[in-house]
C-alpha cells in the first residue's frame, strides 16, 4: 500500500489486568474509528510496570503466544479489519520468559512475533531478572497493510537495530515503550532524559529514511501494586515509582513530528504513512547509497582497541 494510517494506544496502568486490557481495546476501537488500519499498543500494556522490583511472583503474568491475549484480539483485529502490535509478556517454556511483540492480521491470524533484543538492567527497570534475550534477530513483520519494523521500548536506543529493520525493507520502525523518570530525577535531568529519547529515535528516522513512532506508557506507578494495597496518602509520601512520560509519537522519514500525545493521561495518536514520501525522502538524502559498506568491519565486535584490526 502506498499509504496506510497508524494508531497509537497510550494510557495509565492499574494492578488490574481486566482495567488495562478494556483500556487498550477502548483505544484500538477509537483509533480505528479515526481511520487506523494499524494499531500499536504499549509495552506490556495488560499489566503494571512490574519490572520496578524483582518478584518470581510476577512470572505468573505471563501467557503463552498463541494464548488469553491473542484470543481476546483477534476478534477485535477482524471486527475494525486492522493490523494489531501487542507488546506481551511471554511464557516459552518453564522458566524462559520473553518480553514480546506479536502482530495479527486483519483476519486475527498471528503475522509475527518479535522478541526484545536488547535488555536493559537499571534501578527500577530490573528487566534482566524477568525477560530472556531475544532470537528472532532484526526482521520485519510483513502484513496485508504494511512491513513492520517492530522492535521494543530498549531496543530504540541502539542505531544498528534501526538500521538492519531498515536494510531489511521495513514501512516504519515501531516501538511499544515503557520509559518514565524515577522519583529522584531533578527536573533538569528529567528534561535531558527526554530530549535524548525523543532524539536518538528522530535520528533513526532521518538516518534510514523512514517513519518512527513510540507508543509510551503514562501516569506514575509504584513497585509491587499487583500485590500491595498502596493507600493515596502513602502513595504521595512514597519514594519510590516510576513516572512514565507518555508523549507516545509518529514522526516522518525527515524526522518531523506527525502527531504527538501528551505527557500525561489516556489517549490515542493517529497519523498517516506516506511510502511514497520514504521514497522521496532517500532520493534528496541518498544516505543509504553512500554508505562505506567495505570498511565497517568491527561493527560487531564488543569494543575496538587503538590500533586494533577489525577486518
Amino acid at each position: 500500500m502506498d499509504k496506510f494510517t497508524l494508531g497509537l494506544v497510550q494510557h495509565s496502568c492499574s494492578p488490574v489486568v481486566e482495567e488495562n486490557i478494556q483500556k487498550a481495546i477502548d483505544g484500538i476501537n477509537e483509533a480505528c474509528r479515526c481511520g487506523a488500519n494499524v494499531v500499536m499498543t504499549q509495552e506490556l500494556f495488560r499489566t503494571s510496570y512490574f519490572c520496578q522490583t524483582e518478584d518470581v511472583r510476577y512470572f505468573d503474568a505471563a501467557e503463552t503466544i498463541p494464548g488469553p491475549s491473542t484470543d481476546i484480539f483477534a476478534p477485535l483485529a477482524r471486527k475494525n479489519n486492522a493490523v494489531l502490535v501487542l507488546s506481551l509478556f511471554e511464557r516459552r517454556a518453564p522458566g524462559l520468559f520473553h518480553n514480546t511483540a506479536v502482530v495479527l492480521e486483519t483476519d486475527g491470524s498471528i503475522a509475527g512475533v518479535y522478541r526484545k533484543m536488547h535488555i536493559p538492567d537499571d534501578p527500577q527497570f530490573y528487566e534482566k531478572f524477568y525477560f530472556t534475550p531475544g532470537d528472532l534477530g532484526f526482521h520485519p513483520i510483513r502484513t496485508s497493510i504494511a512491513k513492520l519494523g517492530v522492535m521494543v521500548c530498549w531496543d530504540q536506543w541502539y542505531p544498528e537495530a534501526a538500521r538492519l529493520m531498515a536494510l531489511r525493507g521495513a514501512d516504519v520502525l515501531l516501538y511499544p515503550t515503557a520509559i518514565g523518570w524515577t522519583m529522584e530525577d531533578t527536573n533538569d535531568e528529567r528534561k535531558r532524559q527526554f530530549d535524548a529519547w525523543l532524539t536518538i529515535q528522530k535520528s533513526h528516522a532521518v538516518a534510514n529514511g523512514i517513519p518512527v513512532a513510540a507508543a509510551n506508557r503514562s501516569g506514575l506507578e509504584h513497585p509491587n501494586e499487583m500485590f500491595e494495597e498502596i493507600r493515596p496518602t502513602e502513595r504521595k509520601r512514597s519514594r519510590k515509582g516510576l513516572n512514565f512520560w507518555g508523549n507516545s509519537f509518529i514522526c516522518g522519514s525527515q524526522g518531523e513530528i506527525l502527531a504527538r500525545g501528551p505527557n500525561s493521561g489516556d489517549d490515542v495518536v493517529v497519523a498517516e504513512i506516506d511510502n511514497r514520501r520514504t521514497d522521496d525522502v532517500r532520493r534528496i538524502w541518498p544516505f543509504l547509497r553512500d554508505r562505506r559498506i567495505d570498511d565497517y568491519q568491527g561493527l560487531d565486535k564488543r569494543w575496538l582497541s587503538d590500533g586494533e584490526t577489525a577486518k
